[in-house]
């Protein structure tokens, strides 16, 4: 007894005791949020004891610097540091709960393109059981100012104030060796930021990223056309012949893109309580004159959305860390479709939202791409109950849409971004046109409702391009972005599919998104055929009968008898016909059962895969980082002049305006054909 008595009086009136209660609080915090807020897939007793404790070291080094203060200067200080630990560690919870990553330099430089769209997912991504992270500041904070913990004032030796530090340093250290032996070139090759968390911790993935992000910076300013060499290297050793019965079937039609807002697969022919959730999908999908993906894949990082429209316009991947458009979006040099399609066949280039035109640095971006028009939000009639979340729902966006659209010169290329389908998943009562699911998952349960107002939005404009003739003059492209439910819910995603269970393999398959090519005539079908998003531009192109044999692209013809199928995913696992890789573990995709001892053939074949996909990220990258296609001009390519481009309001639509002698409009006896639209939105009704 006498013995506890004295070791809590140490803990409560020596200065060393205080930074031990600290310490220890914060160590245990942030070990139950490993466990309980985060998905990180230890397994075995290294990664387990590297996971326990692994936030002890940064800890004892951060706030190691308190110690060398004096009085109650040290204490305080102390204090401070373990609050931004604390708030650290909050933002990550919150972040990872929606993004299933964590957040890095590149996410916060950039925050400012979507900080004003956040708030209301914040809302509905914050738990209360999140601010616990906070408790044990307020109670240290309360014992301070009950005199419980007394203050210490004198100094402690700076012999052993280094010591603390150098023993935080050696822990570090022996950290990293534990990490490396049980997970060989995790700083080097590693494509997924969960494993330096896991291995390392939260607060060293901080100064992982933190360098990373100033190596890249560097490596820009490094890089030449001699690192070029490589990428073109690899490039015409993997290329392969577009489908020739396929090349020109849709020259000089108009391209019109539809961007399903995290639109997954599995809600083509999906039921609920006996109603089809997307029936106007389901019946473009299944259309004689329909090119449909039955596994096409999804294929973005922490840029989501922005990553998606990196590899549709560019077919480059998006970042390991960050988004490639907010970070490279205003000084790259890019040869993208919009560029590509104006400079080869005079397409008119255009895209449509019903957001915010910074979110994702969009309007810096969309320039550098060649995009010639850009209607955002400010374009559009914004009445509160016209938007919901990340911007006007659907089917006002589309209705709203057609006054710009019948005003394009032909033939053009349009993206349409919806946004109503967004996390998290909610619409009012009045467009609620089917009943939620039932799995008890807030984040899950609203998805199928936005997902049938998509599809009805969707419908609206097949309708009103079917009474204006544009579908004849028209191939459409629709394809979903990005997972809508993320790997965090296992057991509703489970629910949803009818499945006893759910996987990590479950998981990958579950990042399959629909991609369709729709045009009246076209020879179409299911095709099962292994790809991703990097893949639509190369089949785009060669849809409409445009070379791109010289261009720095990393896709292929998804039509090609010669398609490699090996779809990688930005996190280096990857998945094709025969085997699949998620995290450290291969899979039979045919199957779905891990492959736990193969053979030295098959392990060859296996390690063979992997390496080519972390090479094709690595080159992507590459590319990106570098800038490197400033170094690069085919022949008939002029390089993109973002400044000619104006996206102000007035001096774009009066230019968009005067040039109208090959647009619908003025084909239609200069009338619009706006009454031809018909939606069912209440918001619209008189």
């Amino acid at each position: 007894m006498t013995r506890i008595k004295s070791f809590l009086q140490w803990l409560t009136q020596d200065k060393l005791g205080f930074f031990v209660i600290v310490l220890m609080a914060f160590w245990l915090k942030t070990y139950i949020a490993y466990l309980t807020k985060f998905n990180l897939g230890s397994v075995g007793a290294m990664q387990n004891f590297l996971l326990f404790i692994n936030p002890l070291p940064a800890a004892i080094l951060l706030m190691g610097i308190g110690l060398f203060f004096k009085g109650r200067k040290s204490y305080w200080i102390i204090l401070l540091i373990d609050l931004l630990l604390t708030f650290w560690l909050f933002s990550n919870i919150l972040y990872y709960r929606e993004f299933s990553n964590f957040l890095s330099v590149s996410i916060i430089k950039t925050s400012g393109s979507t900080a004003d769209n956040l708030g209301k997912s914040i809302i509905g991504i914050i738990h209360p059981s999140d601010f616990l992270v906070f408790l044990d500041f307020i109670i240290i904070i309360g014992l301070i100012f009950s005199k419980v913990i007394r203050y210490d004032l004198r100094p402690l030796k700076l012999k052993f104030n280094l010591l603390v530090e150098g023993l935080a340093a050696i822990l570090i250290g022996l950290n990293l060796l534990m990490a490396q032996k049980d997970r060989s070139g995790l700083l080097t090759r590693t494509f997924d930021n969960s494993y330096i968390v896991k291995y390392l911790g939260m607060n060293e993935y901080a100064i992982y990223d933190g360098f990373k992000t100033a190596q890249t910076s560097e490596q820009m300013a490094k890089a030449n056309v001699s690192d070029l060499q490589s990428v073109k290297k690899y490039l015409k050793s993997n290329s392969v012949k577009p489908n020739a019965t396929y090349t020109g079937v849709a020259k000089g039609k108009n391209v019109l893109i539809i961007h399903l807002e995290s639109f997954q697969q599995f809600l083509i022919d999906y039921k609920w309580k006996g109603k089809a959730v997307t029936p106007n999908l389901n019946k473009l999908y299944h259309s004689k004159n329909s090119l449909s993906f039955a596994n096409f894949y999804n294929q973005v990082g922490q840029g989501k959305t922005s990553d998606a429209e990196m590899m549709l316009e560019n077919s480059l991947y998006g970042l390991q860390s960050g988004s490639a458009m907010s970070s490279y979006g205003t000084s790259n040099t890019f040869e993208s479709a919009p560029a590509i399609l104006k400079q080869k066949a005079n397409y008119t280039t255009a895209v449509m939202h019903g957001g915010a035109g910074s979110f994702w640095n969009r309007n810096n971006a969309y320039k550098q791409f060649g995009y010639q028009y850009f209607m955002p939000l400010s374009y559009y009639d914004n009445k509160p109950k016209y938007y919901i979340g990340y911007g006007l729902k659907d089917k006002i966006f589309f209705s709203q849409s057609i006054k710009y659209i019948e005003r394009l010169p032909q033939p053009f290329y349009l993206k349409l971004l919806t946004v109503t389908n967004h996390y998290p998943y909610e619409i009012d009562k009045k467009n609620q046109k089917i009943e939620r699911t039932d799995t008890g998952d807030e984040t899950v349960d609203g998805y199928v409702q936005t997902a049938h107002y998509l599809d009805q939005a969707v419908g609206e404009l097949l309708s009103w391009m079917k009474k204006t003739g544009l579908d004849q003059k028209t191939i459409l492209v629709l394809y979903g972005d990005h997972y809508g439910i993320s790997g965090n819910h296992h057991q509703a995603s489970a629910e949803l599919l009818k499945q006893a269970d759910f996987t990590n393999f479950d998981n990958l398959k579950f990042q399959r998104v629909p991609l369709i090519f729709n045009m009246r005539g076209l020879n179409g079908g299911i095709k099962k055929t292994y790809g991703g998003e990097i893949d639509v531009l190369p089949t785009l192109l060669n849809l409409l009968g445009i070379n791109n044999q010289d261009t720095i692209q990393f896709g292929h013809d998804l039509l090609s008898s010669a398609a490699p199928q090996i779809v990688a995913q930005r996190n280096g696992d990857f998945i094709t016909p025969k085997y699949a890789k998620v995290g450290g573990n291969y899979y039979n995709t045919k199957t779905g059962l891990e492959i736990e001892h193969p053979d030295k053939k098959l392990k060859a074949e296996l390690v063979g895969l992997s390496n080519k996909v972390t090479t094709q990220l690595s080159l992507s990258d590459r590319v990106i980082a570098g800038n490197l296609l400033r170094f690069y001009k085919p022949k008939w390519f002029k390089k993109v002049t973002p400044h000619k481009y104006d996206y102000n309001e007035k001096k774009s639509l009066k230019d968009l305006f005067s040039q109208n002698k090959t647009s619908m409009w003025y084909q239609n006896h200069q009338k619009s054909t706006q009454s031809k639209f018909k939606t069912d939105a209440p918001e619209l009704e008189k």
